[in-house]
């Protein structure tokens, strides 16, 4: 039986195939963008450099360059050549314009608040702190907390807060940075939040806000180890426990932004409780109040629970450093599961390294040779070496640059895009 010949189809009825890639992806950003992108990573860079890294046209560059120059975007900065002192014209280079802008960045936390203000090359220009109570707070009162802290960093700062072009913030818990919400929050008594809306007013300021562990991997994207790496996971360790992926040299969020939430993923049926209301989340072993929780159980520490977390971890940690058998084995119960939640990473993103960060991170029985080894047994067997791990024991202040990363990042994004339209409109 012989097939049947193929029927042309009208133009009308015609189906196409392959994926819909949009004219304009993250992959291929206006040329304008890429220019300012690649002069703000490399610090100072000539214009024939920018025009063949770009693989593009030195009169191209020249162009962009002279209206990024002409908007105060960037700057011309002379350098003297190696060995020609004194003779000729000195080098050109191309520079952002650090006084163009400055943004302030913060970390909202149970334990503390801390701020930053950079300008618009990145260069930190002051910062602050401020305690607070634990536990949830009202939104008003969250409210009142960011606007003292934003007042005392830009005092410190000598400059006044309508100087600054936008304000990002980095909080706990399930943020959809897309519309700027809260929808839970151990640091806020309400649920489904409008902060970045209610901030936004309270301030005056644009204001951008993500999750904290989100912020933390765009510190290490910008100003860290992550910035020459097109992909790396943070997995943050601190009053819970978070995860920020780079994908593409491009936060990934996922679909509804709100992807990435190592700690909530489950590691034991019906287990312990979560401070998110679920049972058996890798938080709920690995979190300090999950090591407060054990320590006060197992160390008979009942007459300690009304000592601050931070003090009674100190504790534990004493004693196990001391030899106490019990404290060494809550660390090491806790490091079990965290080997099981990196093993699950490798598993399923192949990351080119993980970066372990925050407080808790001092506590190294959580990453001792045995939970390492642990974690390896548990990653899939492919007769190649898994992705190497490092340990940053940064403070807040790591948080808080990233959330002024998210706001310099917001702000290059606006100007940028409006100057091209009001281009393309002439």
């Amino acid at each position: 039986m012989s097939p049947k010949p193929i029927r042309p189809e009208t133009s009308e009825g015609r189906k196409g195939v392959g994926p819909l890639i949009p004219p304009l992806t993250e992959s291929q950003r206006p040329l304008r963008q890429q220019v300012f992108e690649l002069v703000r990573a490399a610090g100072l860079i000539p214009r024939v450099h920018l025009a063949k890294d770009l693989g593009v046209s030195p009169a191209s560059v020249t162009t962009i360059s002279s209206e990024l120059i002409e908007a105060g975007l960037i700057e011309e900065v002379s350098a003297q050549r190696d060995g020609d002192a004194g003779r000729g014209r000195p080098a050109v280079s191309l520079g952002v314009r650090a006084a163009a802008h400055c943004v302030a960045g913060m970390k909202l936390s149970d334990r503390e608040h801390t701020a930053v203000i950079v300008d618009f090359a990145g260069k930190l220009v002051a910062d602050e702190a401020i305690p607070r109570h634990p536990g949830p707070m009202p939104l008003a009162e969250i409210l009142r907390a960011i606007e003292m802290l934003l007042d005392r960093v830009c005092a410190k700062a000598g400059i006044e807060k309508t100087a600054l072009s936008a304000v990002g913030i980095g909080l706990p818990g399930f943020v959809d940075c897309a519309e700027g919400t809260v929808l839970w929050s151990s640091i806020l008594a309400e649920r489904s939040v409008p902060v970045a809306a209610a901030a936004t007013a309270q301030l005056g300021l644009p204001v951008y806000i993500d999750n904290d562990a989100n912020l933390v991997a765009l510190a290490e994207l910008w100003f860290g180890a992550g910035r020459s790496l097109p992909d790396f996971a943070v997995v943050t360790i601190e009053h819970g426990v978070g995860m920020g992926f780079v994908m593409n040299h491009r936060i990934y969020r996922g679909s509804q932004r709100l992807g990435m939430e190592l700690g909530h993923t489950k590691v034991q049926l019906d287990g312990a409780l979560c401070r998110c209301g679920q049972r058996g989340c890798l938080e709920a072993y690995v979190a300090d109040y999950a090591l407060a929780r054990e320590a006060t159980t197992a160390l008979n520490w009942g007459h300690k629970e009304s000592q601050p977390i931070s003090v009674l971890l100190e504790s534990l940690y004493d004693h196990a450093k001391a030899g106490n058998a019990t404290a060494k084995s809550i660390f090491r119960r806790a490091g079990r599961y965290l080997a099981v939640g990196l093993s699950n990473v490798v598993n399923l993103f192949d990351p080119a390294l993980i970066i372990l960060s925050g407080e808790r991170m001092r506590y190294d029985y959580l990453y001792a040779a045995e939970t390492l080894a642990e974690m390896d047994n548990l990653t899939i067997n492919t007769g190649r070496p898994r992705p190497p791990i490092e340990i940053h024991a940064w403070g807040d202040l790591l948080w808080a640059h990233g959330a002024a990363a998210l706001a310099l990042s917001e702000v290059t994004e606006s100007i940028l895009v409006t100057q091209a339209r009001e281009i393309a409109a002439e």
